[in-house]
């Protein structure tokens, strides 16, 4: 079986090197078409230069990027509403028009959490991508948006509660607050290791990220192991768009 089509939709330019760079670049070396769409910053700014290099080290089609401003930087977007602020029906419409356009069969997200860090943005990024599955395939939703199209499934980026435990020494909590979900709510964990230097190099094209000390600048100052322990595995949520369910002892495709 040829492997599926991937569109991953995430909040900001650095989070799909971080939670799904390892199943982004596996896809891609597999021959599949697998693209990304980033909901925040303008395409004219440093970070979407630094998107494109990361995408580029992933093996990934060219940025799709939707403009809104990141909630915390209005720079981030000049003259563009913030992502929470612009109209949900325009953003679902604007987003639909991507999965109609590109036709994939697997989409990605952040889960309800948004991920580890719980951000606002990526929470609307969750709400934003589960009302725009669905309605890509209802002809009478969007028309003018393209002809109706139907992911077969909607991956939820996570961490499971066991994962964040067994990170120790430098990897530990820093003391805020770490948003996981149960082990039994993950469906797929997939190891990512074969496919690890070409996340950690996607995560450390995020260079503006680096040098603030944000998320890709604490990956840059971790050793060779500390990166395995942390990035070798991704976990994901499955949820099924379509009538008919994987067959038992898979994993959906992803």
């Amino acid at each position: 079986m040829p492997p599926p089509d991937l569109l991953a939709v995430f909040a900001h330019p650095d989070d799909e090197s971080l939670v799904a760079g390892g199943v982004l670049a596996r896809h891609a070396a597999a021959g599949a078409r697998t693209e990304v769409v980033t909901a925040t910053w303008a395409p004219d700014t440093p970070r979407a230069a630094e998107l494109t290099d990361a995408l580029r080290a992933l093996g990934t089609g060219p940025p799709r990027m939707l403009g809104y401003a990141d909630s915390r930087v209005p720079h981030s977007a000049p003259g563009r509403p913030r992502l929470l602020d612009a109209p949900l029906d325009d953003t679902v419409r604007r987003l639909v028009a991507h999965l109609r356009a590109f036709r994939p069969r697997i989409v990605l997200t952040h889960d309800g959490y948004g991920g580890l860090t719980g951000h606002e943005d990526h929470v609307h990024t969750h709400r934003v991508t589960l009302l725009a599955v669905h309605a890509a395939g209802l002809e009478r939703l969007y028309p003018d948006a393209g002809d109706p199209w139907r992911p077969e499934a909607l991956y939820l980026a996570t961490h499971p509660h066991a994962a964040v435990r067994a990170w120790s020494g430098p990897l530990a909590p820093t003391g805020k607050r770490m948003y996981t979900v149960p082990d039994d709510d993950v469906t797929t964990a997939v190891d990512v290791t074969p496919w690890l230097d070409r996340k950690v190099a996607a995560i450390l094209a995020h260079r503006t990220e680096v040098e603030r000390g944000a998320a890709p600048g604490l990956i840059a100052a971790l050793t060779a192991r500390e990166r395995a322990l942390l990035l070798g595995t991704e976990w994901y949520t499955r949820l099924s768009l379509t009538p008919t369910p994987p067959a038992a002892g898979t994993d959906g495709g992803l």
